[in-house]
Formats: C-alpha cells, structure tokens, sequence
C-alpha cells in the first residue's frame, strides 16, 4: 500500500475537519482500516455506461411465502431482468424501528425477515449493488444509541446533545418535528439530542473522529458484503453546527471527499452516490470543485 499517497489525498482533508492531533490519530485508524479491507476485499472493475440500469426495490417487494424475500428478489430478477438490467438498489434491508427502514438499528446486520447478508451478496454475484449507507442519523433503539444514554465511554460524544437554551433558528428543517428531542441518560439527566427527522432518528456526531471511523468501517462491509455502488442517504445534513444552517457545510464536502477516497485506496470502482433532496444547484454542489466528491448524485424529481 502506498502510504504516501494516503497521506497527501486524507491528511489534508482530515485537518481541515479536526484538530491536527485528532487528524492524526484518526488517520492512523483509516490506514488500519485500508489493511484490514485490503485483505478482505476484492475489486469489481466496471466501466460506467449508457448499458447500466439500475432497478430500485425494498427487500421485500418481492414476496414469497416459502422463502425469504432477498432470495425470491434473485429469482426474480434472474427471470425477468437479468437481459436488461444490470444493477440492482436495495433500499435499507437492515434492522429498522421507523421511516420504512431509513432508522436503522444495526448498519452492519440484515433484517432476518428479509433473509441474511448471504442472499444479499447472491444478488450482488450477478448484478452491480447499490446499498444505502443511512449514516447521518440512527435509530434511538439502536446499541449505540442505548451505550450513548448508559454512559458507556464507547459512545461518549456519538450524539450531538445540545443546550436548548442556544438559538438554532437558523437551522435548516426538512421536516415538522422538533429539532432536540430529550432523552433520559441511566444518570437521570437529560440529553437533548439532534433529530433532524424525527424523535426516533438521532443524529451522529461527526466532530468526534471515532464517529467517522465507526462509519468508514460500515461503508467497508457493504463493499465487502458486495456493494459497488453506496448511497449517502440524507448527507447534506451531516454536520451539525449551531448558528449556521446546517446543511452543505463545508465539512460535509470534506468528509464525503474522505469517504470516496478512503473507498477507492481498496476497491476504485465503488461509485458514491449522494442523496439530497433540495434545489438542482445545491444537488449538483456534490460533485465537489474538481469532481471529487460523488460520482453520481441523487434527487427524487
């Protein structure tokens, strides 16, 4: 592995988000983790044309009641697609408590109702996967989360728990629910953590480098399990900055840079998609100044 060019491409971008001391430590951590996946993962090379169609389906759209949907899914996509479809969206097959999925409890678990990561990687034998990567927020049910409130130090700093005396009316909403939703620690305090989406999606805490590095090691099993292509699902908001809007902040380009780069050090062929679902401009943003960031970017119209 080439460490120096691990260093010019992450370093960089790591001090622009921590503190160089923080920077440092968790490059250390990235570098780790390029290892570890390097010996785990093997490259899909593919070449991105106007032949590539993309079918978007939940696990169980497909439904069978002698099987698990993920295996009636691959029957049914080797009966009907498989001549004119390469590519196949799986929208969040993991343990969920809310939002049809998009709050998820384990990031790196398969909902046993759908089946296991065994007919998730079948399917990804035979066609390109895509896999969501829901890793602004979590589930509040998630183990995380419930370490996060037992005070586990493991998870101390997970979660943003903000004074609600402070001004956060220049936050961004995209949606009616409360922005701090209180929750009882095992101390008996309360936090008040960030839910950009409802009480039951707390949001990460990205300014701790751990947070990241938990995240990265995610991204690396859905490679590994056989995902080609990793949906950054609701990313625009990543960064939480009171007294700003926050969204697009700057940090949030550095991090998805990050996330690409760190990627493609083990498999150069995955291609990271960001969804975000605001004005053409905005969405194009992702891209990055030189095309650096996302390779494809995501828009519900």
């Amino acid at each position: 592995m080439n460490y120096t060019n691990i260093d010019n491409f992450i370093r960089v971008r790591l001090e622009k988000i921590y503190s160089k001391e923080d920077a440092k430590l968790c490059l250390s951590e990235i570098i780790a983790l390029i290892d570890q996946y390097s010996e785990e993962i093997t490259p899909k090379p593919h070449v991105e044309s106007e032949k590539d169609i993309i079918l978007i389906s939940y696990g169980d759209h497909v439904y069978s009641e002698s099987e698990k949907p993920l295996k009636t899914l691959k029957t049914f996509l080797d009966d009907h697609c498989q001549k004119s479809i390469n590519s196949v969206h799986i929208l969040p097959f993991y343990p969920y408590t809310s939002d049809d999925g998009f709050s998820v409890v384990n990031y790196v678990a398969v909902d046993e109702t759908l089946g296991t990561w065994n007919e998730v990687k079948e399917i990804g034998y035979d066609y390109r996967l895509m896999c969501d990567a829901v890793v602004n927020h979590m589930s509040s049910k998630s183990e995380w989360f419930l370490g996060y409130l037992k005070g586990d130090k493991k998870y101390k700093e997970y979660f943003v728990d903000v004074d609600p005396s402070i001004d956060l009316s220049m936050v961004v909403r995209p949606r009616t629910s409360p922005l701090l939703t209180p929750f009882k620690s095992a101390d008996g305090t309360t936090k008040n953590i960030w839910t950009t989406f409802s009480a039951d999606q707390v949001d990460l805490n990205y300014a701790n480098y751990k947070v990241l590095i938990e995240v990265l090691n995610v991204l690396f099993t859905y490679v590994k399990n056989g995902a080609t292509l990793v949906r950054l699902d609701a990313i625009a908001f990543l960064w939480k900055e009171p007294g700003s809007p926050s969204v697009h902040l700057p940090q949030t380009h550095e991090i998805i840079q990050l996330m690409r780069e760190v990627l493609h050090q083990v498999s150069p062929e995955v291609i990271i998609i960001t969804e975000t679902n605001v004005p053409h401009k905005e969405n194009i943003s992702y891209f990055g100044s030189g095309h650096d960031e996302a390779q494809m970017v995501y828009n519900f119209p």
